[in-house]
């Protein structure tokens, strides 16, 4: 039975191109797979490298939870946990860390990216990211890995690392991880026609405020044709978003309003709003719901930990022993 795992950092609410791109795709993966051969996990321990803000961090792994849960994950068929809840796996990162090669860490593109940009707030934290992505993956020994074109390179840190374990030790000891790229939502343009980013500020946050959604809807970048004038669909940022959401039909009928004229993007970002708030009106619900219930998520996550921590446990003892190393007692 082929795994499923994927983490979410703790970095904030999840913005419609996450949930677009991500949620909804690995939701219907884990709730069509056989019963916990799904592990999805709240990855804050990662976001430490990134925020020094306790406080953040919790808080973003609540909203996170909230919005995973709000869009139907199903707990009673997969393994929904925090990363912190299952500390053995910074066990199996550090076994990673004593045999992976120091040059072979320095070409990671985030830590090039930081060494460029900063090199003075390099952490080691920030260096040995990929070690501990490979041990959330490899202590499960987790197959199938939904990811981004930009965590390519990570997993083949992890398969690269259960190779060398399993030549050294003689076995097959670890599963070799397999990306999987989405192949429909995988680019959500943002407000400003790039990719959909909280650190480019150019995100749809669903779970906004009425207010505030609007706002940010109403911050879609246009050209400057007036109402009048007819409007070229192929190129404009809200239909790009529309068209992600809406119905065939409906996207087309805003289509053959821009085609004619006399149809405003004032207008059409209206039609955005308002069909943002009644597609995802349960979901906003019940993101709400569960924020005004922290203690419940706290359950919620704990149950996903238990069952985590059993297999992470037998899985630890027999690394261990191939290690000849003593179990955990």
């Amino acid at each position: 039975m082929e795994k499923m795992l994927t983490g979410i950092r703790s970095t904030g609410t999840p913005h419609l191109g996450n949930i677009l791109g991500v949620i909804i795709p690995s939701i219907y993966m884990a709730n069509k797979n056989k019963k916990h051969s799904s592990f999805i996990f709240i990855a804050d321990l990662h976001s430490m490298v990134q925020i020094d803000n306790i406080k953040t961090i919790q808080n973003n792994t609540y909203q996170i939870a909230a919005a995973w849960l709000a869009f139907g994950l199903n707990t009673d068929n997969c393994l929904f946990y925090r990363q912190s809840d299952v500390s053995l796996v910074t066990e199996l990162a550090w076994y990673f860390s004593c045999f992976y090669p120091y040059q072979r860490l320095t070409l990671a593109h985030a830590f090039k990216k930081k060494e460029i940009e900063d090199k003075g707030k390099i952490s080691v934290g920030l260096f040995a990211y990929p070690i501990l992505m490979a041990a959330d993956i490899l202590l499960y020994n987790a197959k199938i890995i939904p990811v981004g074109k930009d965590q390519l390179q990570h997993i083949e840190i992890a398969r690269r690392i259960a190779n060398y374990f399993n030549k050294k030790i003689g076995e097959k000891l670890f599963v070799l991880p397999n990306a999987f790229l989405q192949k429909q939502n995988m680019f959500v343009i943002g407000t400003d026609g790039k990719k959909m980013s909280k650190s480019q500020k150019n995100y749809i946050n669903i779970f906004s405020s009425d207010e505030i959604l609007k706002k940010q809807i109403m911050s879609i970048r246009t050209d400057s044709k007036s109402v009048k004038e007819n409007k070229d669909p192929v190129t404009d940022n809200i239909i790009s978003l529309y068209s992600l959401i809406a119905t065939v039909n409906e996207i087309d009928m805003m289509k053959k309003r821009y085609i004619k004229g006399g149809y405003g993007y004032h207008e059409a970002k209206i039609a955005l709003y308002e069909y943002i708030i009644h597609k995802f009106s349960l979901e906003r619900k019940r993101f709400f719901s569960f924020m005004k219930n922290k203690s419940l998520l706290d359950h919620i996550l704990a149950l996903g930990a238990k069952k985590a921590k059993r297999i992470a446990y037998e899985r630890l003892n027999y690394i261990r022993k191939h290690l000849k190393l003593n179990s955990i007692i």
